[in-house]
């Protein structure tokens, strides 16, 4: 009758027939698809490139805007001096665009009521005394009309109060559109295009969610098996071992 020695467990005795536990399998080699091999970056210069054709679109169909000057020369009198007239050149230049001077221009030049506020604007120089009105429309001889007309305007205004001011206004040449139109602008729209999107790029990529990144974890072993060849884990199997060790110890001491 064979004893086993004592102090050696029973359970580390493998009984005959047993094979070794199954290990976990290692995880499979991830394969780098072609949607892997895009940058994270991609949306910046999608973005931009779209942003390129929405300008360059943009200036072909928008509707093209010519514009023309024409310029009243405010000269002093015999009772004013050049300082006087450089001030009044300041001031007809703010009048220029009035409700007044605008009426009187359409209702000379026989156009619709309001057409000139959307279409006339007036600037002055600090160093000469001179008013610069300037017309924009899509056909370049409308806007050499509307300059004109809002010129001529002014001048006859002014001519009502040379008297009391001691100035007078002259047209000095008149108004001259541009050949080609003025906006838009082929340049300027695609780098506003670009611009705007490589911000909507950017801003995509802020608020985009990050992608998580694989950690590899430590392998976890395998419980041993029991008799069968499955795994046994359940408390009674180590009791069961622990009293053969101790009847095997008694049977050994008689």
């Amino acid at each position: 009758m064979s004893r086993t020695a004592p102090g050696k467990a029973a359970s580390e005795a493998a009984p005959p027939g047993a094979e070794a536990g199954p290990s976990a399998p290692a995880p499979p080699a991830r394969r780098r698809g072609p949607l892997r091999r895009i940058p994270r970056w991609w949306p910046l210069p999608v973005c931009a490139v779209l942003g390129v054709a929405g300008g360059a679109g943009y200036a072909e169909v928008a509707e093209p805007r010519y514009e023309a000057s024409s310029y009243v020369l405010v000269s002093p009198g015999a009772r004013a001096d050049t300082a006087s007239a450089l001030g009044y050149a300041q001031a007809y230049g703010k009048i220029a665009t009035d409700a007044v001077v605008l009426t009187a221009a359409e209702t000379r030049a026989k156009l619709p009521r309001g057409v000139l506020r959307a279409h006339v604007r007036s600037s002055t120089s600090p160093d000469a005394p001179m008013v610069q009105i300037t017309g924009d429309s899509p056909r370049p001889g409308r806007a050499a009309d509307y300059a004109d007309a809002v010129a001529r305007s002014l001048t006859r205004t002014a001519k009502q109060s040379a008297h009391r001011t001691g100035v007078r206004l002259t047209v000095v040449s008149p108004a001259a559109a541009t050949l080609k139109p003025v906006f838009p602008s082929l340049p300027v729209a695609v780098a506003v295009g670009a611009s705007a999107g490589g911000l909507v790029g950017g801003l995509l990529l802020l608020v985009r969610p990050q992608r998580r990144r694989d950690t590899g974890a430590a392998p976890v072993p395998a419980p041993a098996p029991g008799g069968d060849g499955t795994a046994d884990t359940s408390p009674a199997s180590g009791q069961s071992g622990e009293a053969e060790q101790r009847s095997d110890e008694l049977e050994a001491a008689r």
